[in-house]
């Protein structure tokens, strides 16, 4: 086979990754998406309980809609932010089924890299097509030939540890009994339990701490005992709960409230300025210990929220161009450096942005921004727009910005992240929050992502 009639492997099913395959069908260009998982949007549905803070019209991609169109499918109610499950189940499977035989179930993606070609090599590279390596779900093995390859694969399987160096902290991993890295389903009976009548310490500063701590307060409220410890590693200022009802997000800035309730109203007591150094088992519980010596009170549970990061692990024979900090593209990192900006103050970008050395290669979505908790759905809709162009050998559609982002009001600021702690919940990043759950005739603030 020539070039031009190798798919363009896309990896990942989840919401950018099926609307670059919707955009690449649109040019006439051949897709393969690998899924890890067992269905479309395995890792949207990883965190269903979660509630977008953006309706409909604002994370259904416009080429994705246009595939399912002839099908009957039609957006759902456009006042509505629909949770994960709603997101996966509603759309991302139907838009699956759509592409059909384009999508492989089962497909984890183990390396990539030039066929014949380490990343030392420089003879003829860029004339070789792409070797994607694929561990099936049975534990069987290929190889897949490319001419391009966008990854899409998010960054929700690696969460941020507990060490407040980046790192885990000691001890942290023989206390993975007493840690949770995710949002906890407070709407399960068993997960309430776990955390019922019980000391829970928060890790983080972002919405993801935010809708904890929401929940949390709900549950002490019912459940005697139940007690917050809110561990932030800088200190509070007025910007920490975000922009409050000058949000426009309102969902957002509800949530940001809530969880000063929960400090305000003694469901929560916040330490700041603790950087974990190490956890001490004490019998059942555990007792964290700052770099500095200082030593909180044991907890029962701990709930670690310093967001997420990129897996490069599979992508590391390729010749990527990555910021120092962020861990994004070097010509995207700027954009989205989330000391500058929020969500809504992201300039649109595309395919330019989000080259590297090695030509025909995007990281998009999610793990294009690395670090930065700055991620919006619509922002991942236009990059692969402009991408499939680009592959497509249309420059000036690929260079054209069809995307106006709404200023979305405050959702990270300037000295805000040290180390971004902001929630990254699937492809809506740090825009995210649990769907209320009703607690003894309480309903905890919250909803809503980006």
């Amino acid at each position: 086979m020539n070039e031009h009639q190798l798919p363009v492997v896309v990896i990942g099913a989840g919401p950018v990754g099926l609307a670059a395959a919707a955009h690449l069908t649109g040019r006439g260009l051949d897709p393969l998406v690998l899924e890890a998982g067992a269905e479309a949007g395995a890792a949207v549905r990883a965190w269903g309980h979660v509630r977008l803070f953006s309706p409909w019209p604002e994370v259904v991609d416009p080429a994705a809609a246009e595939l399912l169109a002839p099908t009957g499918w039609s957006s759902p109610d456009a006042t509505i932010c629909p949770t994960g499950a709603d997101w996966a189940e509603k759309y991302l499977q139907p838009l699956a089924d759509v592409l059909g035989d384009k999508v492989r179930y089962g497909a984890t993606v183990t390396g990539v890299s030039r066929r014949g070609r380490d990343r030392t090599v420089d003879a003829d590279r860029e004339r070789q097509p792409f070797t994607v390596h694929v561990r099936r779900s049975d534990g069987s093995e290929e190889r897949l030939t490319a001419r391009a390859v966008i990854d899409a694969s998010g960054t929700w399987s690696s969460p941020g540890p507990l060490g407040g160096d980046g790192l885990p902290a000691i001890g942290e991993k023989a206390s993975a009994d007493r840690i949770s890295y995710r949002i906890p389903d407070f709407g399960n009976p068993a997960v309430r339990s776990r955390y019922a009548g019980r000391r829970t310490a928060v890790i983080g500063s972002g919405a993801s701490a935010f809708t904890a701590l929401a929940s949390l307060a709900g549950l002490a409220r019912q459940e005697k005992g139940t007690h917050a410890v809110w561990v932030v590693r800088r200190g509070i200022s007025g910007s920490t709960f975000g922009g409050g009802a000058a949000d426009q997000l309102p969902a957002r800035g509800a949530l940001g409230l809530a969880a000063k309730a929960a400090v305000d109203e003694g469901h929560a007591d916040a330490v700041t300025g603790f950087r974990t150094g190490s956890v001490e088992r004490a019998g059942d519980q555990v007792v964290l210990v700052a770099e500095d010596g200082r030593r909180l009170d044991p907890v029962d549970e701990v709930i670690v929220l310093t967001g997420l990061r990129p897996d490069l692990s599979f992508v590391s024979e390729l010749r990527l161009g990555l910021d120092e900090r962020l861990q994004a593209p070097v010509g995207l990192a700027p954009l989205i450096d989330p000391n500058q900006h929020s969500c809504g103050t992201v300039h649109p970008h595309g395919a330019k942005e989000l080259s590297h050395p090695e030509k025909d290669v995007h990281l998009v979505g999610m793990k294009s921004y690395g670090r930065a908790p700055t991620f919006l759905a619509m922002t991942g809709y236009e990059q692969v727009r402009s991408v499939a162009a680009a592959l497509a050998g249309d420059r000036e559609a690929a260079e054209r910005v069809e995307l106006t982002l709404p200023e979305t009001g405050v959702c990270g600021g300037a000295g805000l992240f040290d180390e971004p702690e902001a929630d990254r919940a699937g492809g809506s990043g740090c825009c995210t929050a649990p769907t209320p759950v009703t607690i003894g005739g309480e309903t905890p603030a919250s909803s809503g992502g980006c």
